[in-house]
């Protein structure tokens, strides 16, 4: 299975500008981080979304982040755990105060909602500098056991390798930057997989042979190629994701900003695909550099 009926979602407790995350995440724009409202307004553009995926018969599993310690980025739970066949996978961070999200009653929590059986917690990598944020760090196609991942400073790659051949994935790794040069922090701003399409901004991928080499492997495992440019991925285009609802239907969750930024024969390309979600997170994807896919971490149950 290649999407889920059942996601979790962490309402933010502190939203706000994370300084330590904007060292490498050019998304993040910093003349909003004075906005004396940006908590209140972070908490309406978070419920309007998971209203919005109820109404389309999604569950949504929602835990709350806590003040006690302030986490700017709590609402981005897919950089820390993933959930799958029974295994929760605990990631290595780069950001200290992002560490802080991966409180024991959470995991807990997601333990006993999913019925989990083992916990594989790779945090002591932080101690050695290596990191590996979830499926910020690694977009997943699930239904061919292939996992791909952006070299970053968020994302190791031989901490990369280790994760792919333990869980059994076959790894594609390439280096992306943006029209400034700047490296992209996370694979999921430049690509989305979705059952039989991509998008993806090949635009990014610099290197002719690293460029071969991943549209290669989404056409050999029979994957439409929906490409994106990279103002349409400065636009969070990339960061979508295919969900299910409770019926089976398929769905490509993606933001306002995004869906406004993408072409009508691209829309018209990837609705042949999936229906679409579309919640407003202008504000949270502005202060943060994050769009729903970042909000969302995916429960597979047993």
């Amino acid at each position: 299975m290649q999407s889920t009926s059942t996601i979790l979602m962490v309402r933010p407790a502190a939203f706000g500008f994370n300084e330590e995350t904007a060292v490498n995440n050019f998304f993040q724009d910093a003349a909003h981080k004075q906005n004396k409202f940006l908590q209140q307004s972070a908490l309406q553009e978070f419920d309007a979304m998971v209203l919005l995926l109820r109404e389309n018969n999604i569950e949504v599993i929602i835990l709350d982040d806590n003040a006690v310690l302030i986490k700017p980025d709590a609402v981005f739970p897919n950089n820390w755990f993933t959930c799958r066949n029974g295994i929760i996978n605990i990631f290595p961070m780069f950001a200290n105060n992002r560490r802080l999200e991966k409180r024991i009653e959470l995991i807990e929590e997601i333990k006993t909602k999913a019925a989990v059986k083992e916990i594989k917690d790779w945090s002591s990598y932080e101690n050695t500098g290596q990191y590996l944020e979830g499926t910020g760090s690694m977009v997943f196609d699930y239904e061919n056991n292939t996992v791909y991942a952006c070299r970053s400073s968020r994302t190791d790659e031989n901490l990369f390798n280790t994760y792919a051949a333990q869980m059994s994935y076959k790894p594609v790794s390439f280096n992306a930057s943006d029209d400034a040069g700047n490296e992209i922090y996370h694979t999921n701003v430049l690509m989305c997989i979705g059952t039989g399409y991509a998008v993806i901004c090949v635009e990014a991928i610099r290197r002719k042979q690293e460029k071969e080499l991943v549209i290669g492997e989404l056409k050999k495992t029979g994957h439409q190629i929906i490409e994106i440019s990279l103002s349409q991925m400065k636009s969070f285009a990339g960061n979508m994701l295919q969900l299910s609802n409770k019926n089976g239907k398929q769905f490509l969750l993606m933001s306002r900003t995004a869906h406004q930024s993408l072409s009508t024969n691209q829309l018209s390309h990837l609705q042949k695909f999936s229906a679409f979600i579309v919640p407003d997170v202008t504000l949270i994807e502005k202060v943060s550099g994050g769009s729903v896919r970042c909000m969302v971490a995916e429960i597979f149950k047993l």
